[in-house]
């Protein structure tokens, strides 16, 4: 299969999923001068991206059949299938060299599947799955860890380089998506130390701020602790990220560790903890809201720190 040349111009972006992340995305695809379709299941999500001049279309296929590369940024594995393979998806209305590129964090299982029926009809198809969070997203400093074709990958340099700042290609189709479940199982980890760290200074009487100008410069510190640990402090949760979406990742990769007999204890304790603190009404909170189900166990109510 021939690959196209993409450019700002003269290349054709159709976009699927203008959400937290994805309407930052494609913003920035089309500051960098590439036309726009999009769609998204709620119109209303994508009427910023309206008024600057992208194109609506009612369904995944219409997307496709106005578009050179299509790219997709939805919730779940089962969205991506209904937008990608679905009857109304993007590959039914794709043809011969046009490309499909999945942004969803999903099942590497069904990046290789898209990749096979995409070949099929002579489309090319790459998992590309990002991680930042709404922070990335808007500033444009996405690491994005793509699965697929080497010359496929390199033809989108110019879309990838207008979203992220490290574009790292790994392999084949499933690449990316595994990349990704090593990037969620750092974070989830991660982000039990630092929901601890933070209740343990509480809990000592410590100034919170104060602690965080030692701890953050050094070898504890994370993009975790950076980014989110001030939103703690705020008691902003809104979400870079959901919860319900992060709970998902940790699914996916625990599937996939057990299929290689591979025990992962620690991610499985952080997706128990991640259940529960979805039980208590966060699913639609950002992940730092984790804070929020480990200080209930020690009778801890975070939000009303001070006030007690």
């Amino acid at each position: 299969m021939s690959i196209p040349t993409i450019a700002p111009g003269k290349t054709k972006i159709g976009w699927i999923g203008t959400g937290v992340m994805g309407s930052s995305m494609v913003g920035h695809l089309m500051a960098a001068g590439f036309s726009a379709t999009v769609y998204s299941r709620t119109k209303a999500k994508a009427q910023a991206l309206i008024e600057k001049g992208a194109a609506w279309a009612a369904s995944p296929k219409a997307v496709a059949e106005q578009s050179d590369v299509i790219f997709s940024i939805v919730g779940f594995p089962s969205d991506v299938r209904e937008v990608m393979l679905g009857a109304d998806g993007a590959l039914a209305g794709s043809k011969a060299g046009n490309v499909l590129v999945d942004m969803t964090t999903s099942e590497p299982s069904l990046a290789v599947e898209i990749a096979t029926a995409a070949k099929a009809k002579g489309v090319q198809s790459v998992d590309a799955p990002v991680s930042g969070g709404d922070i990335g997203a808007k500033n444009a400093t996405l690491s994005i860890m793509i699965g697929g074709e080497k010359a496929v990958v390199d033809a989108l340099a110019p879309c990838f380089q207008a979203m992220g700042k490290t574009i790292i290609h790994q392999g084949g189709p499933g690449s990316g998506q595994h990349t990704k479940m090593v990037n969620q199982t750092l974070i989830a980890a991660n982000m039990i130390g630092v929901c601890e760290a933070l209740l343990y200074a509480y809990k000592a009487g410590l100034d919170l701020p104060t602690v965080m100008q030692s701890v953050a410069p050094g070898a504890a510190g994370s993009w975790s602790l950076s980014n989110l640990g001030p939103r703690m402090m705020a008691n902003n949760f809104d979400p870079g990220f959901f919860v319900e979406h992060f709970i998902k990742d940790m699914g996916i990769a625990l599937a996939e560790a057990k299929r290689m007999n591979l025990a992962l204890p620690g991610l499985a304790l952080a997706n128990q903890l991640y259940v529960a603190l979805q039980a208590q009404g966060h699913g639609r909170d950002g992940t730092h809201a984790l804070l929020l189900a480990l200080g209930r166990l020690s009778n801890i109510d975070w939000k009303s720190r001070g006030r007690d």
